[in-house]
């Protein structure tokens, strides 16, 4: 390849998105040119629309062109990729398997600021690259590269088990692959909203139980849950979800927030319970996602919106409303 120019949709100082151009001199033999079809948009996208970088990061696409020294891809093949673009590989969290914590991660709004998921191609190493299964068509596996992904990480980073009662606390573009994914994994899925507009739709999804909250200042729900996943937009009231978890039960907050975290300070320590981190996983875990969630038929329910600044202005502006049900996907269009 000598060269690769390509369009991109990028954020401004303004906050509107703009359609720009990218270029790339040439493909590494270690990298994959990725015809981009459709790609997932996050709430993290919102956080950078002011930002002057490529937007998107729940990338899925056909590989038109490979590196010399890449041998896990083929041109035609479907590929997708998260928020994690590379690491060093030789430090301890890498070795361990656990390279999105490396400290020289090159991540979304970080690194590689010139390529993201709304654009026409994308150049990225083989090796953090994913193939998508036959099973999951590219529309529904754009939000698990990231939305998915993330809710799984939690599940599997608290060694969940099918006898486990597991909370989803909001039911939206990360809670409702929770509640799939808990569900399949055997286990009580325990979900809370604020109104009953969406309980229906919850037990489709695999609920045992709901219950809304909105202006209640304590929970009755029988037994407590042993893992509390926190999945909407802003922080809750932790006075009154803190009391829901078991004893050394695990509060994943998934949730993109600026704000400083303050919970009941002895609720937590005199109950032992955990408050754990939680990110998009590593290479492995998002693997295992793939195939978990195409074994066991997860899917994103989805809208679709075309990928061009009227589309992306459209989606991005409904995310914005709480509008979305529950994960907006842009189409390529050419």
């Amino acid at each position: 390849m000598s060269g690769l120019d390509f369009t991109v949709y990028k954020g401004s100082k303004e906050g509107k998105v703009i359609k720009s151009q990218s270029h790339k001199d040439n493909l590494r033999p270690d990298e994959v040119v990725l015809k981009i079809t459709h790609a997932g948009l996050c709430g993290t996208d919102e956080h950078y629309r002011s930002t002057d970088m490529v937007l998107g990061h729940e990338g899925v696409g056909i590989v038109q062109q490979v590196g010399a020294n890449v041998d896990t891809f083929r041109v035609g093949d479907r590929a997708g990729w998260g928020y994690l673009h590379d690491a060093c590989l030789h430090c301890d969290q890498c070795l361990s398997g656990n390279e999105i914590h490396c400290t020289e991660r090159a991540m979304y709004g970080i690194a590689d600021k010139d390529q993201g998921a709304f654009a026409s191609h994308a150049i990225w190493k083989a090796s953090f690259l994913f193939h998508i299964p036959d099973a999951i068509s590219s529309e529904e596996a754009a939000p698990l590269m990231c939305a998915g992904a993330t809710v799984f990480n939690a599940l599997v980073m608290g060694n969940v088990c099918p006898t486990d009662r597991v909370g989803v606390l909001g039911v939206g573009g990360l809670g409702h692959l929770a509640i799939q994914f808990a569900s399949k994994m055997g286990c009580e899925v325990v979900v809370f909203s604020g109104t009953d507009s969406k309980r229906e739709e919850a037990k489709k999804l695999g609920a045992s139980e709901f219950y809304a909250t909105k202006g209640l200042k304590q929970l009755e729900i029988g037994r407590p849950v042993d893992y509390l996943l926190v999945t909407t937009s802003s922080q809750p009231d932790w006075n009154v979800f803190t009391p829901v978890v078991a004893q050394r039960g695990t509060i994943f907050p998934l949730s993109v927030s600026d704000d400083d975290l303050v919970v009941p300070y002895m609720g937590i320590v005199s109950r032992g319970i955990r408050i754990q981190g939680c990110i998009c996983p590593s290479r492995g875990v998002h693997v295992k996602m793939l195939r978990f969630a195409a074994f066991h038929g997860i899917k994103p329910l989805i809208q679709q919106f075309p990928m061009n600044v009227e589309g992306i202005e459209e989606a991005m502006t409904k995310l914005g409303k709480g509008q979305v049900r529950y994960r907006a996907v842009l189409v390529a269009q050419e």
